[in-house]
């Protein structure tokens, strides 16, 4: 993918008359050219990133600063609150399916990297992250039985000294593959009393073990997501029983982080729409597919 430089793209505008005719604000958007190849490997990625309106494509644009968002389905949720939070100040984008647990954290970002960035696909990417926001714990904690939720018969998917083991590893792959990323780790929501797969307290556990791991690496922001969603769980559940937010639960969450990430990248967030507003967002894109 090829890009110019504002002064480049300022002298082009010129020479066609059109730079009087643009705001400012708008010429950063004329900084990357459109990316067929980098659309195309996107929606190779996974089942959703044709339909899914979280999962679309973003066209990434040369003078904003790039955000990453790793997680499960409780950052699926957020994430469009976080973009809109965050309009016109970063282009945010998150992992193209569900995060699931630690022990997959390093695999899934490596098949993101190998099919969206140069050199490994031939005009694709070529910008750094600027932050990444990531979190792995939800599906830690999980118990499974014949791959399904199940806390009585099932075995959980990562005991806490592996969890701690994991946390480790992705924080020196982290490091050491985007060095210059902010990296800000989220601790995980809690769980409800009820949940089928998930025993109550196990987060306070995890997030525990995760907050023993981050205070060996100061430089790493902790978003305090697990205290900040207490009340929220409480007053926005989808249903009893569940781990997962009704959409302003999620848009909550997706403000929280917002600001998180803002404030580690000296930006100033916008107001965030109402819930309705993105979940219309939602339904018309969805529709047409």
């Amino acid at each position: 993918m090829t890009t110019i430089s504002r002064r480049q793209s300022i002298k082009m505008l010129s020479a066609f008359g059109l730079a009087s005719l643009l705001p400012t604000r708008l010429l950063s958007q004329v900084l990357t050219s459109s990316c067929d190849v980098c659309k195309k490997a996107w929606n190779s990625l996974g089942r959703f990133n044709k339909t899914r309106y979280q999962f679309r494509y973003i066209e990434p644009v040369a003078a904003l600063p790039k955000v990453f968002i790793y997680g499960d389905s409780i950052s699926i949720g957020y994430t469009e609150y976080v973009r809109e939070s965050l309009k016109d100040k970063a282009s945010v984008y998150r992992l193209h399916t569900n995060g699931q647990s630690s022990n997959e954290f390093i695999e899934r970002f490596e098949k993101l990297r190998k099919t969206m960035f140069q050199p490994y696909l031939k005009e694709g990417w070529n910008f750094d992250w600027d932050a990444i926001h990531f979190n792995v714990g939800l599906h830690d904690l999980k118990y499974l039985h014949n791959k399904k939720l199940n806390k009585n018969e099932g075995k959980q998917v990562s005991s806490l000294e592996v969890y701690e083991k994991n946390l480790h590893d992705i924080i020196q792959y982290l490091k050491t593959t985007y060095p210059k990323a902010k990296l800000i780790f989220a601790t995980t929501t809690p769980v409800p009393e009820g949940e089928p797969g998930r025993v109550a307290g196990d987060a306070v556990k995890y997030n525990a073990v995760a907050l023993k791991v981050m205070s060996e690496y100061p430089e790493i922001i902790v978003n305090d997501l697990y205290t900040f969603s207490i009340p929220v769980l409480k007053e926005h559940a989808n249903k009893p029983g569940d781990v997962h937010y009704k959409a302003e639960g999620s848009r909550l969450q997706g403000i929280e982080v917002a600001n998180k990430i803002a404030t580690s990248l000296h930006i100033t967030p916008v107001e965030c729409p109402s819930a309705e507003a993105i979940t219309a967002k939602f339904k018309a894109y969805e529709t047409k597919k």
